[in-house]
């Protein structure tokens, strides 16, 4: 089996004397689409602070593409490949979709590469070229999310984390948006995809993890998780 692009080993994780997080353990392999999954206050954002380089482990370590980043800063975390889709897309509302996606390739390296990734994420969204010159708010949340994903993809990435994709779209969006994420894992991007969405998570990830009070308490391939008695209660309601 090919080394995980992302390992995350034993990390305790917090703020000050705080630990939010308890002897964590996860992995992304390469071309993997990974749902981590959790209520409010499950510790979802503070792992995504620690894998960005915001907030370094207590205890533990995170490797990303072969080398530890327990104290590498946030803007050398997209320096080695990492991009980050925040929650709430922070997009600029008054400038164009073409505009925002530019603002993506902002490293030297990726403004080498900017048509050739353009043309990328213009295969992946076709949906967003014809409204290249559109202003941003003037597209619905999920188009707004796409664009948001897609300007990811201008740093020429070697991984993506999402944060809450979901987040304040419809039902109809959710699934639009989740399909996109899919299409995206399956041009060999590896993905961590947090959500509390849990039930469409589990349609387009191929594994998952859950986070339960700082701790994962369970992982598995999603297709084996759907039938799990835990997440049928818990986050299905069946």
């Amino acid at each position: 089996m090919a080394d995980p692009i992302l390992r995350v080993e034993d990390v305790d994780l917090g703020y000050g004397p705080l630990t939010v997080v308890f002897g964590a353990t996860l992995e992304v392999g390469p071309g993997e689409l990974v749902g981590l999954v959790g209520g409010n206050g499950s510790g979802k954002s503070t792992m995504l602070r620690a894998i960005s380089g915001m907030i370094a482990p207590k205890r533990g370590r995170i490797i990303f593409s072969g080398q530890e980043i327990g104290k590498v800063q946030p803007h050398q975390m997209a320096r080695r490949g990492l991009a980050h889709v925040p929650m709430g897309r922070q997009l600029f509302p008054n400038m164009t979709v073409d505009e925002n996606l530019m603002l993506g390739a902002y490293l030297p390296e990726a403004r080498e590469a900017r048509e050739e990734n353009l043309a990328k994420v213009r295969t992946l969204f076709p949906d967003l070229v014809r409204y290249g010159s559109t202003p941003a708010a003037a597209l619905s949340g999920g188009q707004q999310q796409m664009i948001a994903i897609a300007r990811a993809l201008m740093l020429g990435p070697k991984m993506l984390i999402m944060d809450e994709p979901s987040l304040g779209l419809s039902p109809l969006f959710v699934k639009e948006v989740m399909a996109a994420i899919r299409r995206v894992a399956e041009s060999g991007m590896p993905i961590l995809l947090v959500e509390q969405n849990v039930k469409q998570v589990l349609t387009v990830s191929d594994r998952l993890y859950v986070l339960e009070n700082g701790r994962l308490v369970l992982d598995g391939p999603s297709s084996e998780l759907q039938g799990h008695p835990m997440i049928r209660k818990a986050y299905l309601g069946l």
